[in-house]
């Protein structure tokens, strides 16, 4: 597949419009995956989940007549897969069946520092000294929404497998970027989450039983988080990820509880603590410093070894 021509990677409208909608919807999923949590295993509940994903793309895929990708490019999208899509949502999954959500928030809030590690020693992007500080402000701001909520903070086994998913989304992130020059975003999506949904049929024995028992209302949860914080969000993430720095794009991550309480506020009345609005604050500060200043003014080349793939 022909290299598509290189354009300058940066924050405009269409990119922030794309990765404030997948936000919105990575933060409501956290209810959905609760209530399937009450009808469903963790593993059920992954391919449950990501088969209705598959479905809602492989039917984008049929209309919009998306081709499979080369041999080379599909071997390397299911590898990339297996870690970001398949580990991340199984560890996700099995993990917060131990882990207070408090833990499992502070965890996940990570990612965003490893993504940064990563694409700083593989993908040839830089933060500077502003940029360091302004991930680590907003790390400090997810702390304190948790605290302002009255979660616990107890590390447990499973705190292990919570951090193993933000090391696999962090990779996931950092290493599509070479694909994601010479294919098309929403292509990359389709066939990313169709072939990360495959190593998932391990799951299957018991899965049919648990169809059966599960109320309706578990159904239609399972299907919103398959088909618009998995399927759709996906989609405009990978968009913005194509066009914006891997670690300025997941630095918008640390909004993403600051949305879970204005959610939890409307749907559910839950008022939020003066701690965790003041939480939420600092973490979007950290954001916009970030991406006012956190990074060197002229952007280092790309390394030899991505513009040769």
């Amino acid at each position: 597949m022909s290299s598509s021509p290189a354009r300058p990677e940066r924050l405009d409208a269409l990119s922030f419009g794309a990765i404030i909608v997948t936000i919105l919807f990575w933060a409501s999923a956290f209810a959905g995956i609760r209530a399937g949590l009450e009808s469903f295993s963790a593993g059920h509940l992954t391919l449950y989940r990501f088969l209705w994903a598959s479905l809602a793309l492989g039917i984008y895929a049929a209309v919009a007549r998306i081709p499979f990708p080369p041999r080379a490019d599909a071997l390397r999208i299911l590898g990339l897969s297996f870690i970001g899509i398949t580990l991340y949502h199984t560890f996700l999954n099995y993990g917060e069946i131990s882990v207070p959500a408090g833990t499992a928030s502070l965890i996940i809030a990570a990612g965003p520092v490893i993504t940064a590690l990563l694409a700083t020693a593989f993908g040839g992007e830089r933060l500077n000294a502003v940029g360091w500080l302004s991930t680590l402000i907003s790390l400090s701001g997810v702390a304190l929404i948790v605290l302002g909520k009255g979660e616990s903070v107890n590390f447990t086994t499973g705190a292990l497998l919570i951090l193993g998913s933000a090391v696999c989304t962090a990779t996931y992130f950092v290493f599509q970027k070479p694909l994601l020059r010479r294919m098309p975003p929403f292509h990359f999506t389709v066939w990313s989450l169709i072939l990360g949904t495959v190593p998932m049929l391990v799951f299957l024995p018991g899965f049919a039983g648990e169809l059966a028992r599960a109320p309706l209302g578990a159904h239609l949860a399972v299907a919103y988080i398959g088909v618009f914080p998995a399927a759709l969000a996906y989609l405009t993430w990978t968009f913005a990820l194509s066009r914006v720095p891997a670690s300025v794009t997941t630095s918008f991550l640390y909004v993403s509880p600051v949305f879970a309480i204005l959610i939890a506020w409307v749907w559910l009345h839950e008022a939020p603590t003066a701690r965790s609005l003041l939480g939420g604050a600092v973490a979007i500060a950290g954001v916009i410093l970030l991406n006012l200043l956190g990074r060197p003014r002229t952007a280092p080349a790309a390394p030899a070894r991505e513009r040769d793939e």
